[in-house]
Formats: structure tokens, C-alpha cells, sequence
């Protein structure tokens, strides 16, 4: 679904021990549980999710994390756009440890403005009541052009359950992303786009001899600015993939890639 608005949501799990924390592991990624994004760059339209660790969280004898996290998004000039109050939580994590991955996500409007953004992520540990830690992250939101949005890859069709591009011999990965900034027909008001799936093995080789192709040239409402699509990819063989998606608006001639790295382990 393309956010109407900037919106932001936090997502937690895996909690661990220690006492105070520090967030360390920064980085940009495709969807909850995805691959590094190659850079802070954004398409009105998309998502920008940043995953990180939270060291040394407190854990109780019965296994329960008690924490908050709150989130602001400020523009270039510092200036706060969006604002959640820090929300009290409370987990039970029976496997302890000693990290607690965290995300958190923005959802990019269609309309946003063109410019730098700043992600703060404000963390406390209350099973400790030390000081709150703050994460900062920048992302910058490009003009609106014609691209794909929101990748990611779930283990059901409907994009309900995110999942990581590592996976298991058997398993079938749906890769789940949108189309923004297309144009259409003047007369017929539908879009024409041609979108293709090249998967890359080890080598860089092609795994198959012409890439999935799709047509999408009806059946889209004309007030929809953005098209969600699927692609399924069964996991049939082991081994280190790379997975290239190419959207081409034949009636602008725009082209649009982005990469997946994929990879299938053989079970015990």
C-alpha cells in the first residue's frame, strides 16, 4: 500500500542481558527483516527502515525485558514533522542473550517534499531506569520520478509476514515491491510498464535463460499513484543469489533497477 501521509511505526523482538545500553549495528534496510539498502536515497513512495541492536538490556529472572522507545522525524531545517511519545513495553524472551534487534521505519508520502530527513529513535531500558539512548539517522527523499518502492520479501503471498532473504532448500520467498511516478495512455488512462526478474547466481550468471516478464498495461484505477506488484521465488537449490528487478514505463522509456541479495542454505 502507497502511505497517503509520513507515518512511522517501531517494530522490536529478540530482547538480552545486561545492564545499560548502547544501540550499535546501524544500518538501511529492504523491509523489516531485508539486505542493507547501498544508500539513504528514497523515492516518495517508499519506505525507509532503519535496523540496529540494543546492547545490554535488562532481563528479570522470569525472562521479561521491560523498555520504551519513542521516534521523530525532523526536516532539513530541524524542524519536527512527526512526533511519537516513547511507549512502554514489555516482553517475554525465554532464549536471554545479549542483544535486542530493533527497527524502526518511516513511510515516505507520494507528495513528500524533496529534501534531507533525520530519524531519531529515543530507546530506555526501564528494568535498569538508566538514561534514555538516542539514535540518529539521516535519509534523503529524492524528487518524484518513475521507480520501484517498498522491496521486501515475506513467506506469504499477501505480504503479511516479512522475511529474511537467507532461507532454507524448499522454502519459496515472495518478493513484494510497488511502481511510483509512471505515467498513462492519454486516451486509455492505463499505464504501460514491462517488469522483469533476472536472478544471478554466484557467478554472475543468469539462472535461467530469459528473465520473468510481466506486462502491466490494464486494470489499474486511475487514482491509484502506485501499483503494488509480486514476484514468487522458490528456493529449489543452495547457494548465493542476486536478484534484479527492471520496470520500464514504455510510454516514458524511464528504467528503473533494484538488487536482492538472496541466499539458500541446503537443510541438515
Amino acid at each position: 500500500m502507497i502511505a497517503p501521509t509520513i507515518a512511522t511505526l517501531i517494530a522490536l523482538s529478540l530482547p538480552a542481558q545486561g545492564t545499560g545500553i548502547s544501540l550499535s549495528n546501524t544500518r538501511v534496510t529492504y523491509g523489516e527483516l531485508g539486505a542493507s539498502r547501498p544508500d539513504n536515497k528514497f523515492l516518495p513512495g517508499d519506505i525507509f527502515f532503519v535496523s540496529f541492536d540494543i546492547d545490554g538490556i535488562t532481563i528479570d529472572a522470569e525472562g521479561k525485558v521491560k523498555y520504551s522507545m519513542g521516534m521523530e522525524v525532523l526536516d532539513a531545517k530541524g524542524v519536527s514533522i512527526f512526533k511519537q511519545a516513547p511507549v512502554d513495553r514489555e516482553d517475554f524472551v525465554p532464549l536471554g542473550g545479549n542483544k535486542l534487534p530493533a527497527r524502526a521505519f518511516v513511510s515516505v508520502a507520494v507528495d513528500q517534499e524533496a529534501g534531507l530527513y533525520t530519524c531519531k529513535v529515543t530507546v530506555t531500558d526501564k528494568g535498569a531506569k538508566s538514561e534514555p539512548k538516542v539514535l540518529e539517522h539521516k535519509f534523503e527523499v529524492l524528487k518524484k520520478d518513475f521507480g520501484i518502492v517498498q522491496l521486501f520479501t515475506s513467506v506469504d503471498p499477501d505480504g503479511k509476514f516479512p522475511s529474511s532473504t537467507t532461507g532454507l532448500v524448499g522454502q519459496s520467498l515472495f518478493v513484494q515491491f510497488a511502481l511510483v511516478g509512471f505515467e498513462r495512455e492519454a486516451i486509455r488512462k492505463q499505464p504501460k510498464i514491462e517488469i522483469e526478474m533476472t536472478v544471478y547466481d554466484a557467478e554472475k550468471r543468469p539462472t535461467l535463460p530469459k528473465p520473468v516478464s510481466v506486462i502491466i498495461d490494464k486494470d489499474v484505477p486511475e487514482k491509484d499513484l502506485g501499483i503494488p506488484l509480486r514476484f514468487t521465488l522458490p528456493m529449489n537449490r543452495a547457494g548465493g543469489y542476486l536478484v534484479e528487478l527492471k520496470a520500464t514505463d514504455k510510454i516514458t522509456q524511464k528504467v528503473a533497477k533494484v538488487y536482492l541479495p538472496v541466499r539458500v542454505i541446503a537443510p541438515n
